[in-house]
């Protein structure tokens, strides 16, 4: 946890160090998109590894605090390159980005939800197939021991005679 939490926050500022470098010479917004990506990436490791509420040093106060501290900085950092950008490109560029990242993570999801639903959907359907072909087997194999069982009968009936 405490590994992915640095990992998070270096992240953040290396993006922004990157993007602070970047966008004086940006031409547009895709010349520093690479930067914003890592940036998102970096915040949501932090935030990632600051919900997670198990292991032993949970309750710890430098982990506490660490934890916070950086969650606080990603922030800082989200705001700072959102400024920029704005200031860059022009006011609401940054909503636009975070707005359409949004929409396309909740697309993701719906994709997700859809894609595990029909796989779902197709394992029940296999298992109604399966239970028939059991139950056919099943049935058949009831029709031949009958018919064995009858024939036997007939045989043993002919013997006996």
């Amino acid at each position: 946890m405490i590994a992915e939490t640095l990992a998070g926050i270096a992240l953040v500022k290396s993006a922004v160090d990157g993007i602070k470098s970047a966008i004086g010479t940006a031409q547009d917004i895709g010349d520093i998109a690479g930067h914003i990506d890592n940036l998102f990436e970096g915040e949501s490791q932090t935030q990632r590894a600051r919900n997670k509420k198990s292991g032993v040093n949970q309750f710890n106060i430098n982990s506490v605090a660490k934890e916070t501290i950086d969650a606080k900085i990603a922030a800082e950092k989200l705001y700072e390159v959102s400024v920029m950008v704005d200031q860059r490109f022009g006011h609401g560029t940054w909503a636009g980005i975070v707005t359409e990242r949004a929409k396309r993570i909740q697309e993701a999801k719906e994709a997700a939800f859809v894609v595990r639903k029909e796989k779902a959907l197709k394992q029940e359907e296999m298992m109604e197939t399966i239970k028939m072909t059991a139950i056919v087997l099943g049935v058949i194999s009831v029709i031949i021991a009958a018919v064995i069982g009858m024939f036997l009968s007939a045989a043993i009936a002919m013997i006996l005679q």
